[in-house]
């Protein structure tokens, strides 16, 4: 490891703490980006497969202008008016279904699932959540009972239960269908009843639409239709989180839950949404809002603040204007096609998934047992890595390569992925 690496790690640790985490074996030391690349401080360039956050490219510079341009001019808190909150929140609601036409905008997506949550306990009178055994939704108090990698501080709160993350590559029952659908509502139903019996009722079930940190699987339209029936004759509502799927990634559709087939109460976005400045947003109806106002109120001091709104105006600009949705279906099925060429090739990849720029291979050890290679992704990860692209992994058993680049990744550079990924695994498995 370059000694220059070494003392950042060290000073990290020294003055962050010991358990703040990197990605690699051996972590990139960054200083530059540019569209879908990045280099390190020895000059070596990387194609970023991994990072939703500039999701229009690392540093676009209609967004950088519009920024330093905002920031010349003024910035404050929404306690005095400005007019650009207004002009995203506008733009942006004009992006999803009748009723979803308010907005209360923050720094994160954590915060935004917080409030999300407890606008749902607001307008329900309930305080039950319901949420998938491998989902991540952030890291407020309230959103951190949601992860089951760790235990809370104090414990898991009573009112949450959780239901299996849906597998398509080992489903539910061990049939695909309406079968495996029919087997995650009975789940579902189940943990309702548990709410139920415990006296919270049930507000809210929360799901990321894609199930991206679950491994993304391959799930048809309307599998959710069920599930959601039996949310909402609880008495509960349903809450998308938008953060990974939202905003094109998927190529088809603007939002993952259009995709899946379901209309949620409320919606909740984040990082890619200003190209990497800190902006969050609670997206529902007017009714829900207040609501959620009349129970608590609520201010965010820097949410949606005037040099925010104009890099998330920009940002919604460019996904529009450059055709980053329709780029996102092409280079995403361009790379899925090379990719299952390769499977035809490598017993390890067992399962290839996706949509538009948010996909990923599945490695086994056998396929016929469908037995998770945890150890072989970690390899590849850290492989790939040092050939010059980064990638990462996810999934229920971690044995997923998870690919989900900046929106202008084409297909000159899913031919550098691909090609690179060939190599890597034929090193690591030949």
């Amino acid at each position: 490891m370059p000694q220059d690496v070494s003392n950042l790690i060290e000073r990290r640790r020294e003055l962050l703490g010991p358990n703040l985490p990197t990605f690699y074996d051996e972590p990139v030391h960054l200083v530059k980006g540019e569209g879908v690349w990045l280099w390190d401080a020895d000059g070596k360039k990387y194609l970023d497969c991994y990072n939703n956050v500039p999701h229009v490219g690392h540093c676009h510079p209609a967004v950088v202008e519009a920024i330093a341009r905002q920031a010349a001019t003024l910035n404050t808190h929404t306690r005095y008016l400005h007019e650009t909150i207004l002009e995203y929140v506008e733009r942006l609601t004009g992006h999803f279904g009748e009723g979803l036409s308010t907005a209360i905008m923050t720094c994160t997506g954590s915060e935004a699932n917080d409030i999300a949550l407890r606008m749902a306990q607001a307008a329900t009178g309930k305080i039950g959540i319901i949420a998938t055994d491998n989902t991540y939704h952030g890291n407020t108090w309230l959103v951190s009972q949601l992860t089951m990698g760790r235990e809370p501080i104090g414990g898991r709160a009573d009112f949450v239960r959780f239901v299996p993350a849906p597998d398509s590559y080992r489903p539910l029952g061990g049939e695909s269908g309406q079968a495996f659908a029919d087997a995650f509502t009975a789940r579902v139903e189940q943990a309702i009843a548990e709410l139920e019996e415990a006296g919270h009722g049930v507000a809210c079930f929360i799901l990321c639409p894609y199930f991206a940190n679950e491994g993304f699987p391959d799930l048809p339209a309307g599998f959710l239709d069920k599930a959601v029936k039996a949310i909402r004759a609880a008495g509960g509502i349903v809450i998308a989180d938008e953060v990974q799927p939202g905003f094109g990634r998927t190529g088809t559709h603007m939002w993952g839950h259009e995709k899946i087939g379901v209309e949620p109460e409320i919606v909740t976005t984040g990082k890619p949404m200003a190209n990497g400045h800190p902006v969050g947003c609670v997206v529902s109806s007017p009714e829900i809002l207040s609501a959620f106002h009349t129970a608590t109120g609520y201010f965010n001091t820097f949410g949606g603040n005037p040099v925010s709104c104009a890099a998330a105006v920009a940002t919604l600009n460019v996904l529009e204007t450059e055709n980053l949705m329709a780029n996102a279906e092409d280079a995403g099925n361009y790379a899925r096609g090379r990719m299952a060429a390769l499977a035809q090739r490598y017993e390890a990849i067992g399962d290839i998934r996706g949509s538009g720029l948010f996909f990923g291979a599945e490695l086994v050890k056998n396929r016929a047992t469908k037995e998770p290679y945890a150890e072989l992704a970690e390899k590849v990860s850290n492989a790939m890595r040092q050939e010059g692209v980064l990638l990462n992994r996810a999934s229920i058993h971690n044995n997923t390569l998870k690919v989900r680049p900046p929106m202008p990744f084409g297909r000159a550079e899913a031919d550098f992925l691909v090609d690179t990924l060939d190599s890597v695994l034929g090193k690591l498995t030949g």
